[in-house]
């Protein structure tokens, strides 16, 4: 077949079945709400288990990292991303998933080339842009605090 762009858009158009965007949009606002509410549950539990509001806050983030990574472990991350779509992008757990799934992925090829290579090909953009850019903040925020 020899197309134009524009007649391979109007003829992909034709055959696309149509996005659900609303059930989507929905989805991702009740999983990415319910992990924020679990959350919220954790960091209340540690700090009725007796720690100041700072510890509690570490070890909530803690706490969700390490269930975003068993979840992904166990196969459950990835079915609840497939219903839950952009609401299971939530920073910490969304985090804990890119960081570990190529590694459960890769786990095969050994410890070395398999879980430590692949571990940071998702998140180790995300980790350097992160710390470029808090560096580059920094500075600024050092340079304004000189005048």
């Amino acid at each position: 077949m020899n197309m134009s762009k524009e007649e391979y858009g109007r003829f992909v158009t034709q055959r696309m079945p149509p996005s659900p965007i609303f059930r989507d949009c929905l989805f991702a606002f009740i999983f990415g709400g319910a992990i924020c509410c679990i959350g919220q549950l954790i960091g209340d539990l540690w700090s009725m288990w007796g720690l100041e509001e700072k510890e509690a806050a570490t070890a909530t983030t803690v706490s969700m990292v390490f269930l975003g990574v068993l979840a992904t472990a166990l196969g459950l991350y990835a079915r609840i991303a497939k219903y839950g779509g952009a609401g299971t992008l939530v920073p910490i757990t969304g985090f804990a998933n890119a960081v570990s799934s190529p590694a459960v992925e890769f786990k095969t090829e050994g410890f070395v080339l398999g879980v430590g290579a692949k571990m940071f090909t998702i998140a180790g953009p995300v980790i350097v842009y992160g710390v470029s850019a808090s560096i580059v903040y920094g500075i600024i925020y050092w340079l304004c605090t000189l005048m």
